[in-house]
């Protein structure tokens, strides 16, 4: 249904969603001082309303700290860039507790260039930063016994990854996870989660190195892309958002970068449309139905947190009833087969040409058994999509 320009049901959405957001919004003069706020944001403060809009700036609301990042690298970043993502702060709330969040603000201009306000995103960080510490907390202390690391790794493991995939009407899912040592926690992740009017967002990705650090990036790269995705669920905003958040996390002299692909699921009647972003991932495979395999190759993706600048590019395909997207680490790719000589995506695709499969449950099955029969060096993680083929179609 086509509604019409100034329905209040419109208004009354749009008011709805600011004001109950899954996270925090404000937007402050350019001299910070706070003119707007919604009550998720207040309710986190428990500060209200009248006490915050014309009264205090956003600096006031920071931990000491804060307030000094604020000032020497946030603030400057805004001035010159007009915007500034990913920024790991801490608000004070009215009991003095501290509640971390990452902050992302951009600055509102007018026709002829001139800054008029600043406008602010906030989400709550506190479950990701308790998580990060007790991880580390407990990888060093399992350190003494090994027979605990491995029980340790294998549940620290599991949390990393969704317990269960949803269920999409219409479609057929399927997911397979590969852990290369039971020693350490390994760096491959995916998930699949519902967005708003029916689309479904989903990612798959590869976390460089192993152990504590990778479990901690890990860990950060799975809710930045679930939080940017909330945000802004474009595939290549949202890789631009992680690109970001793991720049700015670049503290230790282990580097922190890894390889994904997001992309967006929109299930219609007799299909589903797919928009994928790619940043340094192997290609995506396309299995048809009727059909040759393809391998979504999108140009120019680059490393994610290697620069600051990385470039994305968004590619589209249709899912026929039948065919199904394979989404893989590059543990499959990298394997050595019977004669140690490394398996590539061309092969992969070859051997998918000769598979009989019509859903994600047995594409995944058949190349899990693939994978088995190989020499594999690394975690390997598996997420497929499809659309499902009534009875008809497989007659």
């Amino acid at each position: 249904m086509i509604r019409q320009a100034g329905d209040p049901r419109e208004g009354e959405n749009f008011a709805d969603l600011y004001e109950h957001a899954p996270c925090g919004y404000l937007s402050t003069s350019m001299d910070g001082t706070i003119t707007k706020v919604n009550g998720t944001l207040l309710g986190w403060l428990g500060i209200g309303r009248d006490e915050l809009v014309g009264r205090r700036r956003f600096a006031d609301l920071l931990s000491v700290g804060g307030r000094i990042y604020h000032e020497t690298h946030f603030a400057p970043m805004l001035r010159m860039h007009g915007e500034a993502g990913g920024i790991a702060l801490e608000l004070v709330r009215a009991d003095g507790t501290r509640l971390p969040v990452l902050v992302s603000s951009t600055v509102k201009t007018s026709a002829n260039g001139d800054a008029e306000l600043i406008r602010t995103t906030v989400f709550d960080a506190h479950d990701r930063r308790s998580y990060e510490q007790e991880l580390l907390r407990a990888l060093q202390e399992a350190e003494q016994e090994r027979d605990r690391v491995q029980l340790l790794a294998t549940t620290l493991q599991r949390t990393l990854l969704p317990p269960s995939l949803p269920h999409i009407p219409g479609m057929d899912v399927a997911a397979y996870y590969h852990p290369a040592s039971a020693d350490e926690v390994g760096g491959d992740f995916y998930d699949l989660f519902p967005l708003a009017d029916g689309t479904w967002a989903f990612f798959l990705g590869d976390v460089s190195g192993k152990g504590a650090e990778a479990a901690v990036v890990t860990s950060l790269a799975r809710y930045t892309l679930r939080a940017a995705a909330v945000y802004d669920p474009h595939p290549v905003a949202v890789l631009e958002h992680l690109n970001t958040v793991l720049i700015q996390e670049q503290i230790s002299t282990t580097p922190r970068f890894c390889t994904a692909i997001h992309g967006l699921l929109e299930p219609a009647e007799g299909g589903a449309t797919i928009t994928l972003a790619s940043g340094g991932h192997p290609p995506a495979l396309l299995i048809r139905h009727d059909g040759p395999a393809e391998l979504l190759t999108a140009q120019g993706g680059q490393l994610i947190g290697a620069l600051p600048d990385a470039r994305f590019v968004e590619l589209q395909v249709h899912l026929r009833p039948g065919d199904t997207l394979l989404l893989y680490s590059d543990g499959l790719t990298e394997a050595r087969t019977h004669d140690r000589v490394r398996y590539d995506e061309e092969e992969l695709r070859d051997f998918a040409d000769t598979l009989d499969v019509s859903s994600a449950t047995e594409t995944v099955a058949a190349v899990s058994q693939l994978l088995a029969g190989f020499g594999v060096d690394d975690d390997t993680a598996l997420l497929a999509l499809s659309v499902r083929l009534d009875e008809e179609g497989r007659s």
